[in-house]
């Protein structure tokens, strides 16, 4: 698979500086992904985001994207703004949608995923199959981000 660049994923507050890339490992039902870290406009790293390209049916409880930010850093929508800058690199590679998953209880989660544009899709139990299962998660909130139309 072709990586396309990622220099044009900033925002006035935050850019992603893209940290390594992993193709794909089709007998673990891993999809090619990009890993970044979130850093302030100063270079400042705050957090870390992932985006995973593709669908699958692990996906769909997973998600394409990862994030997390720093707890000193949080409450700026450092998150949000991080996940519509995935948007547009998942849009270079022909993407129509996104899926982010999230944690039931993990209410600030779910708002950056408002925020950031997804619909509310479903709550979800896990499978037993799914490796998110054998880490304890039960159920995961699914949110979709259409790619047709800029952010």
């Amino acid at each position: 698979m072709t990586f396309y660049p990622t220099d044009d994923l900033r925002t006035p507050e935050i850019f992603l500086r893209l940290d390594r890339t992993c193709e794909a490992q089709p007998e673990k039902g891993w999809v090619p992904a990009y890993y970044f870290s979130v850093c302030l406009a100063d270079g400042t790293p705050v957090g870390r985001c992932d985006l995973r390209i593709g669908h699958n049916e692990r996906l769909y409880f997973g998600g394409n994207v990862g994030y997390a930010i720093d707890e000193a850093y949080r409450g700026h929508h450092y998150a949000a703004q991080a996940c519509r800058l995935l948007l547009r690199q998942a849009r270079k590679h022909g993407m129509d949608y996104l899926i982010i998953t999230c944690d039931p209880s993990n209410t600030a989660s779910a708002r950056t995923c408002e925020l950031a544009g997804g619909q509310y899709v479903e709550t979800a139990a896990i499978p037993p199959w799914h490796n998110m299962y054998e880490e304890g998660k039960r159920e995961t909130m699914i949110f979709r981000f259409d790619l047709e139309r800029e952010d």
